[in-house]
């Protein structure tokens, strides 16, 4: 059975991008470009990981990480690894206080994410 993966992000190039490259890894991918449709797929179906973008509109990928795990289901321990350009040190504890697992700055580089991303997976067993 192949890994779900949902990816959430504004920039629709960089979902285009991502599916594409997670399908051919031979994950099953579903993309959200808002927080709110992201939260909205985790109420009708499981993922076995998340990807969230940091900078979004009106809800951001902390926003989202924070809700996600707040939830009273499964969904709540689910593995996330957030994309994002902040790199400074405070930028990092914040996420983290947040409740991600991973964090990965872009530009992304596509071997260093389908090894994060298998790494990840065989790490919570799913």
């Amino acid at each position: 059975m192949s890994h779900k993966i949902l990816v959430v992000d504004d920039d629709i190039l960089v979902l285009e991008a991502l599916e594409e490259l997670l399908t051919a890894s031979g994950y099953v991918v579903r993309v959200a470009a808002r927080g709110q449709e992201a939260l909205e797929m985790l109420d009708k179906e499981c993922f076995d990981l998340l990807l969230l973008d940091v900078v979004m509109p009106k809800m951001t990928g902390l926003d989202l990480c924070r809700d996600i795990r707040k939830r009273d289901d499964e969904m709540s321990k689910v593995k996330i690894i957030m994309l994002t350009a902040k790199t400074e040190e405070k930028d990092v504890e914040i996420q983290e206080k947040y409740g991600c697992d991973l964090y990965l700055t872009k530009p992304i580089d596509p071997g260093r994410l389908k090894e994060l991303i298998r790494e990840t997976l065989e790490d919570s067993g799913a």
